[in-house]
């Protein structure tokens, strides 16, 4: 069941209406119900991998608790939850990238293999659930929560509709509490959170689903472009991957804000970062704080020497990478991300604060780069996103026919790029004083002239760029 689906806008009232209805003992037990139901609207049957997943973990704590002061078994409850989650994870994710990747090893010394495949369906959302069941459990096992000893609290924490295919992948401490609680009402947060949705699905719909239908074009078929077409391809997929997920956050947080519930920010104006370690601090915050927290810090973090820190620091993008997806493309795109960070600790003080012009140039600098590494994210092969490289700048010493070659990706294809900038500039002015100011709290404390005139404005602008077409899956949904 998509956010953007007429399934989900009959779905969201009901439950709404029902969470509210009953008494505040019960809610848990609603939103349990809601979310698995949401889950098994994709694949009924793999609703056993998150019940799997739930009571491993489940039972993990309760054991890490009960065994808290003999570390030998512990170690062996935790080391026994990691492998059987991150196993689920393994054989239908990853299974069929290292066959390959094992057989084209031994085939470099004629050691001719066949790989065994399995055909399976990823499930949706796995990478995120199984996350934050680990980060659950590594938690218990350092004593830094307590572990859930309600099943069906706990289910609900790890089921949770709102995020539960996409993020934000939630920390224990703040999610858990809230589903227990289960909050009064909230006028204010309600409204709010409804504002916020509208927000995330102006940004999937009026945005992400408008430029996809150019950059899918030229991604999916890359040998037939060169020069601008290939330039203008990547910036539309920069702008495209950023709203699709960061429209699937807000739609997310501004869902649990009508339950009571206050999910994490995942985006913070990341395209305006100086730096690439800024950019990771602003983008995909769930995500970049769990492999901090869970993995780079584990290895040592840059407590070991410059050396060991830069080491750590490519081990976990790299990671990073791999957890995006089975493919070469997204393991060079962490590398790329990882060595530039090395970079930056090389060249740049921790904490240096660049103004004025100074950090102008050096936001688009960090745009720029993340521009071309998202090649290698959105090309499905190394050749590809090398070709792109290569063939990017052909024919620009002739400017003119050079920046006509946009009309390669529009021809045959319905709709106009003469009208997208206005949806940039929205975009981009949103996120810069985003950058200081909640919007939505600005705008609600507004006049209600000034209020009524900001909503019918963007309403016009909504509709004007909504696409008639059938919408598309959120991108992070393979993920």
């Amino acid at each position: 069941m998509l956010f953007n689906s007429w399934q989900f806008g009959v779905f969201l009232p009901i439950v709404f209406g029902l969470y509210w209805s009953v008494p505040q003992r019960f809610r848990w037990a609603l939103i349990l119900i809601a979310s698995y139901w949401f889950y098994m609207s994709w694949n009924v049957k793999y609703i056993v991998l998150i019940l799997f997943t739930t009571i491993i973990s489940y039972m993990a704590g309760i054991f890490l608790e009960r065994y808290r002061d003999n570390k030998l078994v512990k170690k062996f409850i935790l080391a026994f939850t990691l492998i059987a989650c991150l196993g689920v994870l393994f054989v239908f994710k990853y299974f069929n990238f290292f066959a390959g990747a094992v057989a084209d090893f031994l085939n470099m010394f004629a050691l001719h293999l066949h790989p065994t495949t399995l055909t399976l369906l990823l499930p949706v959302g796995i990478s995120f659930y199984t996350f934050q069941t680990l980060a659950y459990v590594i938690d218990v096992y350092r004593g830094n929560t307590k572990a859930e000893h309600h099943f069906g609290v706990y289910a609900a924490f790890i089921s949770f509709f709102p995020q539960l295919v996409a993020g934000p992948i939630e920390r224990t401490n703040n999610l858990l509490p809230q589903i227990k609680a289960a909050p009064d009402f909230n006028y204010a947060q309600a409204t709010y959170g409804m504002k916020l949705m509208t927000w995330g699905f102006f940004k999937k719909l009026a945005v992400a689903d408008v430029v996809a239908v150019y950059s899918d074009r030229v991604f999916n078929d890359v040998y037939t472009y060169k020069g601008f077409a290939l330039v203008l391809a990547m910036f539309f997929f920069t702008v495209q991957i950023y709203c699709d997920f960061s429209g699937y956050s807000d739609i997310a947080r501004g869902c649990a804000k009508l339950f009571g519930i206050d999910l994490m920010e995942n985006f913070k104006s990341p395209y305006f970062s100086a730096t690439i370690r800024e950019f990771w601090s602003r983008w995909h915050i769930s995500l970049s704080t769990w492999f901090r927290d869970y993995v780079y810090i584990p290895l040592g973090g840059n407590r070991c020497g410059k050396f060991r820190r830069n080491v750590n620091l490519m081990i976990t993008f790299i990671v990073s990478g791999l957890w995006h997806g089975a493919n070469w493309t997204f393991i060079a795109w962490g590398a790329v991300h990882g060595l530039a960070q090395v970079v930056e600790n090389a060249f740049i003080p921790k904490g240096y604060e660049p103004h004025g012009v100074r950090r102008a140039l050096r936001v688009c600098g960090v745009f720029g780069f993340c521009m071309l590494a998202w090649v290698l994210f959105r090309a499905n092969s190394i050749s590809e996103a090398l070709y792109v490289f290569a063939h990017a700048f052909d024919g620009i010493t002739g400017i003119r026919s050079y920046l006509l070659g946009y009309k390669d990706i529009t021809k045959g294809v319905s709709g106009s790029l003469r009208d997208v900038p206005i949806v940039f500039i929205v975009l981009a002015a949103y996120d810069y004083f985003l950058l200081k100011h909640d919007i939505i709290s600005w705008i609600s404390c507004r006049s209600v002239f000034l209020r009524r005139s900001v909503y019918v404005l963007f309403i016009i602008v909504f509709l004007m760029f909504l696409p008639l077409k059938r919408t598309q899956e959120f991108i992070y949904f393979q993920f």
